[in-house]
């Protein structure tokens, strides 16, 4: 069987191209779906990809072009080169150019893709097993859906590079329903690498108590409220934030972080508060790739970067903005360090020893979400985002929730909550809803923000 690394060096021996870069994919997850607590389905599926980034001098440029396919044999694999060549051919000169990066080979090179298998989840069916029948006895119905997923990256280019990564990862997401009409709802979900940390028996418990909550039920009108964001909903709104921190947008005056009269914030105070916003792909249980890993070009990465070492980065550090996104060109442009965008995101704040409970019981009067959806962008100057609550928006007084109360829209910019909330807690995983799929990484504080706009009552349910 042709191996990927055997596909890599085919490719790149194919390439009639100035530069090369082929970055090989092999991939299996497995996965466990349920509804009205009983198992439904199940799986394990494989797959490989290859894409092939060709790069050709254009007048007085360098222009690129980048194909990916699916199942690629040796044979097909010079119509693959040739279709990369046209694509750069009939691109013009390319923003973003530099010389390809350079360097060896990785000890693991020589190793197969890693694998998972439905084995992964061998204490997990057991736990979902108790927990189908207490949600029984309890008229408790359970929906959700486990996927594990590992991924092998193999990246080679003209300029000798031969770099391996493996990216494990999973996540589990329960939602819990109760009533003739299934009306009172409750989410829980987290992210793992192997769900050696994942407690099914903790996940229900949370999922219980919030469907006891909702056993009273109170309309409120929208306004301002006194809030506290889970870690869940920080994330949904903390990624959004980053991945709009683009330097050559706020160079550009396009976004929250651009210094009026040009150029970017970097080096202002963004919140009195002292949070630090961070990267690093060796953090224990959020690992992701040391090197830049990009399929094609956009305003934060750049195919020319491919194999490029990623480094721990602080984007905001005691409340200054110290960091945005940056491809080796960039960094010419707005001549700041080239900072390329890192697969985890980690907020803290500094002091914070409190736990998500203690926020709460520090509420007269106000709200708990759990998590968010439908997030989208308003104003890309101020990042105001609108969006939805979900699976559960309790009344909290003195200290206590009473009651769920109807969902609401709201309109909030994550970076003008950094300066506003009153309360934090220790930072801890955190898997958000909205963007869990597409970026599992994160670690988050909750927070409490005194005056949270909710600004229209939401017919969602």
């Amino acid at each position: 069987m042709t191996t990927a690394q055997d596909l890599v060096e085919q490719a790149l021996a194919l390439s009639k191209s100035d530069g090369c870069i082929v970055i090989a994919g092999e991939s299996t997850s497995a996965n466990l779906r349920w509804a009205t607590n009983t198992l439904t389905t199940n799986g394990v599926m494989r797959s490989r990809s290859i894409t092939v980034i060709s790069t050709v001098g254009v007048g007085t440029g360098v222009a690129s072009g980048a194909v990916s396919r699916t199942s690629v044999s040796s044979d097909e694999l010079e119509a693959l080169v040739r279709a990369a060549e046209e694509t750069a051919r009939g691109n013009g000169a390319a923003d973003d150019a530099q010389d390809l990066v350079s360097g060896g080979t990785s000890p693991d090179w020589d190793l197969a893709p890693e694998e998972t298998s439905i084995d992964v989840f061998s204490s997990i069916a057991p736990a979902l097993g108790e927990a189908f029948g207490a949600a029984r006895g309890a008229d408790r119905l359970l929906y959700g859906f486990v996927e594990h997923e590992v991924d092998t990256y193999y990246l080679g280019t003209s300029t000798g590079l031969r770099l391996r990564h493996v990216q494990p990862q999973g996540h589990i997401g329960i939602t819990g329903k109760i009533g003739s009409d299934l009306s009172r709802s409750a989410w829980v979900g987290q992210a793992t690498r192997d769900f050696s940390d994942v407690s099914i028996a903790s996940l229900d418990a949370a999922l219980a108590q919030r469907l006891a909550w909702s056993a009273r039920r109170i309309d409120l009108e929208p306004g301002r409220y006194d809030t506290v964001l889970p870690p869940t909903a920080v994330a949904d709104l903390m990624i959004y934030a980053y991945w709009n921190m683009s330097a050559r947008s706020a160079h550009e005056g396009r976004t929250v972080f651009s210094r009026p009269g040009g150029g970017t914030r970097v080096g202002e105070r963004l919140t009195p508060h002292p949070v630090t916003l961070r990267s690093d792909p060796s953090l224990p249980g959020l690992q992701s790739a040391p090197f830049v890993l990009a399929h094609a070009s956009s305003g934060t990465s750049s195919v020319f970067d491919n194999g490029l070492p990623l480094e721990p980065t602080d984007w905001i550090r005691d409340g200054s903005l110290t960091a945005l996104m940056q491809t080796r060109r960039s960094a010419e442009i707005t001549g700041l360090p080239v900072t390329p965008m890192v697969g985890n995101l980690v907020m803290e704040v500094g002091g914070a020893s409190s736990g998500l409970d203690d926020l709460v019981a520090g509420v007269d009067r106000g709200l708990l979400l759990t998590c968010l959806w439908y997030i989208r962008e308003v104003d890309p100057q101020t990042l105001l985002l609108t969006g939805l609550t979900r699976d559960g928006v309790y009344l909290v007084e003195g200290g206590e929730v009473v009651g769920a109360v109807n969902n609401f829209r709201f309109n909030e910019s994550p970076v003008d909550l950094l300066s506003r909330f009153t309360g934090a807690s220790t930072t801890g995983p955190a898997f958000s809803r909205e963007w869990g799929d597409y970026f599992h990484r994160t670690a988050m504080p909750a927070l409490r923000v005194p005056d949270f706009n909710m600004s229209s009552v939401s017919p969602a349910s």
